[in-house]
């Protein structure tokens, strides 16, 4: 039996969706209000997500069957999804005041969200064609799954104005990166020889991976309770 695997990648990154939750932070503004004035600050926020993205693949190697010249043909179709259920950030941001209404930052710190992914595989070869009536055509599937929360980092920056006395709108861009998920999908296990009499049973064992990271823009409204010369911030999106 000739030694013939198919593998490949899928690129599940094309992902898009719609995201909504809350923030809570502090900041504090150096020097008087206006123009040229530094803020730095601590945000926390959290969001649930509707996003997620699957990709298929169909994978084929040929080579050299070992008697009689035929062509060994090797099959993979592989499935894979993923998706983002929700992902919440813990970042200090750090502004300067173009003018006394308009602030623009610079944002980075901890990001954490909750993932999944799958992966479904079916091989299949053709080292029957020779021997149709007496040998069973190898075929092999397998399939697994990883979940939970992942922790890795965000960076990123907006502009904020203050349309009134206790109110700022804003807009925001992150990237995160949670990091790479492994998970294996047990094994693929051809229980059929090649033709009677050669070769034997194989069993492959099979692992998939995916990153999850991606880019991330919002608008936030938020409202400012001035309870001390430091002002806490509440914002809601």
């Amino acid at each position: 039996m000739a030694n013939l695997a198919a593998s490949g990648a899928l690129n599940m990154n094309g992902g898009s969706g719609f995201m909504g939750g809350g923030q809570v932070g502090y900041n504090y503004q150096f020097g008087p209000s206006g123009f040229g004035s530094w803020l730095v600050g601590l945000e926390a926020d959290i969001q649930g997500v509707v996003a997620n993205s699957s990709s298929a693949n169909t994978i084929s190697a040929v080579g050299p069957f070992p008697f009689f010249g035929a062509a060994e043909v090797h099959t993979a179709s592989i499935y894979g999804r993923e998706s983002l259920d929700y992902i919440g950030t813990v970042r200090g941001r750090i502004g300067w005041l173009f003018s006394p209404t308009l602030l623009v930052y610079g944002t980075g710190g901890l990001a954490y969200g909750g993932t999944n992914a799958s992966t479904w595989i079916a091989e299949f070869n053709n080292n029957c064609t020779l021997f149709a009536a007496t040998c069973v055509q190898p075929t092999a599937g397998a399939n697994g799954t990883s979940s939970g929360t992942r922790v890795g980092w965000t960076v990123g920056g907006g502009l904020e104005w203050m349309f009134l006395p206790n109110w700022s709108a804003k807009i925001e861009y992150l990237f995160y990166d949670l990091g790479t998920a492994y998970w294996n999908n047990g094994v693929l296990a051809f229980t059929s020889n090649t033709f009677p009499g050669a070769g034997g049973p194989a069993v492959i064992a099979s692992q998939s991976s995916t990153r999850f990271d991606g880019n991330i823009v919002r608008a936030g409204l938020n409202y400012h309770f001035n309870w001390a010369a430091p002002v806490p911030v509440l914002a809601k999106y």
